[in-house]
């Protein structure tokens, strides 16, 4: 399977007066071709900034690229001129944010928020962007779809946006879609509706998918490899499956143990995780989990770990030998 895109070592920093921020610090992974991977982890741990890297829309300033490489269908989008980025955003790699009422123009239509696109991207007229959007709405079953068409966002319900959202970011026919955790502003039965049509519509379109959330159960769901970061890098990445059965790092054993289970025993008690995550302004010396970590060595006090080799496929930043 041919990788369709490449993050190699990217780091992002926000520069404030009160210091520097690491918000992205040396993270690699890649996705393959019609591959849907999960990027999970707290709030703060820098997976939205990592895909806002990836898209080039940090705020400059504060915020700006320092190094790394983003690699897309063998270009790299850090050396991309503005112009040639904007035919990458939507045409090729498009994104879902989490918020779609901050997302939407809300003096513009829905049908001429999707047709514009259509029209800049793939060069058609407005009554051929106008049919397409709505079968586009229909896709992501809005019901009767040439009549919202018309409508604004804000006479639509948060689960119907977000579907709006979806379907503009297929509406181009992108290789690869980033969502950034698109079901936070919605209830859990909506949330399941919206995952399941984001992976029917990518499936059909064969499109990858990058599934950032901090909701382990939707990874679990829905894609074939997890990376979990925590302050700013990866501390452990595999297949899900083998990352879920076996956890190798202290903080994805502590994810795994805070989250309720079906086949649990009546009456056990979720262990959350002790501490608060750290100031990413002033991090720790060594480990920045170490404060929280009751697996924590000297060791860990002096050097951060890299990503090392634990299993087939597994890999994991810790000094010592965990198995949650």
């Amino acid at each position: 399977m041919r990788v369709l895109l490449e993050v190699r070592d990217l780091k992002t920093q926000f520069f404030t007066h009160d210091g520097v921020v690491k918000a992205v610090d040396g993270v690699s992974y890649y996705v393959a071709e019609e591959e849907t991977i999960g990027i999970a982890g707290e709030s703060g741990c820098g997976k939205s900034v990592g895909a806002l890297s990836v898209m080039r829309l940090i705020p400059n300033p504060p915020g700006r690229i320092v190094g790394g490489e983003v690699i897309f269908d063998g270009k790299d989008l850090l050396k991309l001129t503005d112009e040639e980025m904007r035919h990458v955003r939507g045409g090729k790699i498009a994104m879902i944010f989490q918020e779609p009422m901050t997302s939407l123009n809300p003096v513009l239509t829905v049908g001429r928020q999707m047709s514009e696109a259509l029209e800049i991207h793939l060069g058609m007229d407005r009554q051929a962007a106008r049919r397409r959007s709505v079968e586009l709405l229909q896709l992501v079953a809005i019901p009767d779809a040439e009549k919202r068409l018309d409508n604004y966002p804000h006479q639509f319900s948060g689960g119907m946006r977000q579907r709006v959202m979806i379907a503009m970011a297929l509406s181009c026919n992108p290789k690869l879609v980033i969502a950034d955790e698109p079901t936070t502003a919605v209830d859990v039965t909506i949330q399941a509706q919206l995952l399941e049509i984001m992976k029917d519509v990518t499936e059909r379109f064969g499109t990858a998918l990058i599934l950032i959330t901090h909701n382990l159960g939707v990874i679990a769901r829905h894609a074939r490899r997890v990376y979990i970061m925590y302050a700013g890098k990866v501390v452990e990445t595999g297949l899900a499956s083998d990352v879920y059965s076996a956890p190798r790092h202290p903080y994805t054993i502590g994810l795994l143990a805070s989250v309720p289970r079906l086949d649990s025993a009546l009456g056990t008690k979720l262990v959350p995780i002790d501490g608060e995550p750290p100031d990413m302004g002033h991090l720790p010396q060594g480990c920045a989990f170490r404060p929280r970590c009751i697996y924590a060595a000297e060791r860990c006090a002096r050097e951060a770990p890299p990503l090392k080799l634990v299993a087939e496929q597994h890999y994991a930043a810790c000094w010592t030998d965990v198995v949650g």
